[in-house]
């Protein structure tokens, strides 16, 4: 152990008559300490929002989506996209949907949804939405029930719009398409019933409320059109290497297709997120700046009472440099004592929110009823280095003080 290490430790331990600069190191180490454990807090709960948010985001939608952006924008030979899709090694599957806007009525109530037609046998195209259905079974999508003599076709739709429109699990709801067909009457928006046999609840209300699944033969039936899509849907084996394979099968299959991934559909929700989540780490940063002030006050206070001590050191052939780092390893004692500290009570904390849950979140306001919480080491390690290279700042003009003192000065009347 280095002398100037040691005299560091020694600076700690105030004597008897001095015990006010002990309290003030005390109030500075704690200060540290709920500075960076409020701060990881927060980053392990901004990070569980984001993360629970991309996975019901990938619940709903494909990794990447095919397109066609000249025309109708109607895929008149789906197989032949499909198979170019399904050739990269880094997509598990592939397959063509149908979608459009729709209104679906029960009753007097007429609301607009978006219906996908997807087929429940390809995996790609359900594979997600599976963690979120709460009624029935996503295999009754385009079976055929019998209601009253006639035999329709299941569909599933969120919780949300069965409440909207007051309906549950096995009665009778109709979609109206914007395409027309002629009709006695004149030109008619094509419509047909479905039977509501499958119930999802994502949690995020604007989907749950507006987004209709039925099978891709009904779809076609109701748009009155053949065997063609709307886009095609896959999923990769590495949902975050979607822009990489998005940028590939762009080359390979061009124009008049465009291949876009997830990140790229949802890219302006994320970046609010990663603006929210930096603000909030420089925001509760100031909570640690605010204990560093503490830090200075406290060295600063330690160098006046530490004059004599400082000029007998000097006389004994202690550098000026020797004199600084004394001061700088007694501050970064007391940040590392504080950072760490707090770093590992706001892990313990982090713990205690994934485990117990005991933060409840107003329903209907959020799309989770407890506060998410993922633990990354990449933010424990960001705090701990910001609230270092804070205190390291905080020590060096007491430092700097206490190499300016000069022996003769101090020790000229002892």
């Amino acid at each position: 152990m280095s002398w100037e290490l040691f005299v560091g430790l020694r600076y700690l331990r105030s004597r008897r008559s001095e015990s006010f600069v002990s309290v003030i190191t005390l109030i500075s180490t704690l200060g540290v300490l709920l500075g960076v454990m409020v701060l990881t807090v927060a980053l392990s709960i901004m990070t569980g929002f984001e993360q629970d948010l991309r996975s019901r985001i990938l619940g709903l939608h494909p990794h990447l989506r095919v397109s066609k952006k000249i025309g109708n924008g109607l895929i008149e030979k789906p197989d032949e996209i499909v198979a170019a899709v399904r050739g990269d090694a880094r997509v598990l599957d592939a397959a063509a949907v149908v979608q459009s806007q729709m209104l679906v009525s029960s009753g007097d109530y007429l609301i607009g949804v978006f219906a996908r037609g997807v087929d429940p046998e390809v995996p790609s195209s359900l594979f997600g939405i599976k963690d979120y259905v709460t009624e029935g079974s996503l295999s009754d999508i385009g079976k055929r029930f019998d209601v009253e003599g006639s035999q329709l076709p299941g569909i599933m739709i969120g919780r949300e719009l069965a409440d909207k429109l007051l309906v549950e699990r096995g009665d009778v709801i109709r979609l109206m398409s914007p395409r027309f067909s002629a009709s006695p009457l004149g030109a008619m928006p094509r419509s047909r019933r479905f039977v509501v046999e499958t119930l999802y609840n994502s949690g995020m209300l604007e989907y749950d409320s507006a987004l209709v699944f039925m099978s891709l033969g009904d779809a076609r039936a109701l748009f009155g059109v053949g065997p063609i899509a709307t886009g095609i849907e896959a999923r990769l084996a590495d949902p975050y290497q979607a822009p990489e394979v998005a940028a590939a099968l762009n080359e390979r299959i061009g124009m008049p297709y465009w291949v876009e991934s997830w990140t790229d559909a949802h890219r302006n929700v994320f970046a609010a997120l990663k603006l929210e989540k930096t603000a909030y780490f420089l925001i509760l940063l100031l909570i640690i700046l605010v204990a560093a002030f503490t830090i200075v006050s406290t060295l600063y206070m330690v160098v006046m009472e530490k004059r004599r001590d400082i000029a007998v050191l000097k006389t004994m052939g202690a550098t000026d440099a020797s004199i600084a780092r004394v001061f700088v390893l007694k501050g970064l004692l007391i940040g590392g004592v504080g950072t760490f500290g707090g770093a590992l009570v706001g892990f313990l904390g982090c713990l205690a929110l994934a485990r117990y849950h005991f933060i409840d979140l107003p329903p209907g306001v959020f799309y989770v009823s407890t506060l998410p919480v993922r633990i990354e080491a990449s933010n424990f390690m960001m705090v701990t280095a910001a609230s270092m290279v804070i205190c390291f700042g905080a020590c060096l003009f007491p430092a700097w003080k206490a190499a300016r003192v000069v022996p003769v000065d101090v020790l000229r009347y002892e």
